[in-house]
């Protein structure tokens, strides 16, 4: 539906801006008569080239989903109909892409669709653990304590990815920078001193001629090098979307790596626990929960894990004994959601169990950049000191025999 910019005055002459959505310019002016204002101008605003050019367009943070579900909420609590409230964040909302969504949201509820019902049309920014949340806050006429509980979810979410990507920024800095410097030294470097070296004549140390051969290897190889790297990560990213078996041995891999291994389960212990928690708070039944909670686990070995946890539950079994037979989940997990279950507790104990890992991972990250931090530069230091010594080492036997 088309955007028109508007300019008006009300009764009492003060002039008044915006923009609405109408079906055409008549209809523009008939909402700006309906609210007493006495039209000046009104156009439809220039559309923006990112409509042209998908690949443009802006994503959706998690930030500003996190700003919206908290607004929603405010709004709905003050007692705002859904449809205004969409149409007044979704006016205000600065990401055309986010805008756009929120408009078709509203036009879909406009129409008679339930909110959740419209939100599952967009599965990007809203998916099935937003969704499911928002349709069960509407049945239980518990709307904007279930946004609240959903912003607070996504904003502790957020903040465990923003760690696990910290721990790797950089480790994956210094690599790439180590890399960079070495084949700079090789390609550009170490052949000027070979010049050199010729123009002395003699015989030249072994390290030496190891690795001025190692240079001409690289001169002449670096780009199909480059070539046979990308090919191996194109390869490795599409066999991870096309082969379930390739994307669970990989991720099993990664569960039993030294110390990645040990993050990764703890991130995905308290995912599952706050997920968890979140939507069992929240009224949604237990077996549609780990539905959701295993297709957004992110680990193929979790989520397998996880669909058997909710197959022994809908058998008659509790939450605690398939997760205690699992390799998943330690055993102290286990037995907090035991003792939740009994207590009839459950969404508490699962909300302490995630807030201690989350500061398990936080730990875990430290410990993880502490350790990195020294190994990469002694590697770094260590592996351009031996370049540069081999270098030398003709200029030494050089100045040994003048003397």
């Amino acid at each position: 539906m088309p955007v028109y910019n508007w300019t008006a005055k009300t009764r009492q002459g003060a002039v008044k801006k915006g923009e609405l959505e109408a079906a055409n310019q008549e209809a523009a002016l008939s909402q700006l008569r309906a609210q007493a204002l006495v039209p000046v101008k009104v156009g439809e605003k220039a559309r923006d080239i990112s409509e042209y050019l998908p690949f443009l367009r802006p994503g959706i943070t998690t930030k500003e989903l996190v700003i919206f579900t908290r607004q929603f909420a405010t709004m709905i609590d003050a007692g705002l109909p859904l449809v205004q409230c969409l149409g007044i964040l979704g006016n205000q909302q600065p990401n055309p892409t986010f805008k756009e969504v929120l408009r078709t949201v509203r036009s879909d509820v406009e129409q008679g669709s339930t909110f959740a019902d419209a939100l599952r049309k967009h599965p990007k920014p809203f998916d099935q653990l937003y969704v499911n949340l928002v349709a069960a806050g509407e049945v239980g006429g518990i709307l904007d304590t279930i946004l609240n509980r959903l912003s607070v979810y996504l904003e502790k979410a957020d903040a465990l990815k923003r760690k696990v990507k910290g721990a790797m920024v950089y480790p994956t800095s210094v690599l790439v920078v180590a890399i960079g410097v070495v084949v700079l030294l090789l390609v550009k470097v170490i052949p000027t001193f070979e010049k050199m070296f010729a123009d002395f004549g003699g015989s030249l140390p072994a390290p030496t001629q190891m690795v001025i051969d190692f240079s001409h290897f690289m001169q002449q190889w670096i780009l199909t090098m480059g070539v046979v790297v990308a090919a191996l990560l194109i390869g490795f990213g599409q066999a991870r979307m096309r082969s379930l078996r390739f994307r669970r041995e990989t991720d099993r891999f990664a569960l039993k790596l030294p110390v990645f291994g040990g993050l990764l389960r703890k991130v995905a212990v308290a995912r599952f626990t706050r997920t968890m928690g979140t939507m069992i708070a929240s009224g949604v039944p237990i077996l549609d929960a780990l539905d959701i909670v295993a297709k957004t686990a992110g680990n193929v070995v979790v989520e397998e894990e996880l669909y058997k946890v909710r197959a022994a539950i809908s058998e008659g079994k509790t939450l605690a004994e398939p997760l205690a037979e699992s390799q998943v989940f330690p055993g102290m997990v286990t037995q907090m959601i035991a003792v939740g279950e009994e207590t009839g507790a459950m969404e508490t104990m699962l909300s302490k169990i995630a807030d201690f890992y989350d500061e398990e991972v936080d730990a875990a990250v430290d410990a993880l950049t502490a350790m990195l931090e020294p190994a990469l530069m002694v590697g770094l230091g260590g592996t351009v000191g031996c370049l540069l010594i081999a270098m030398y080492l003709p200029i030494f036997k050089i100045a040994d025999t003048i003397g």
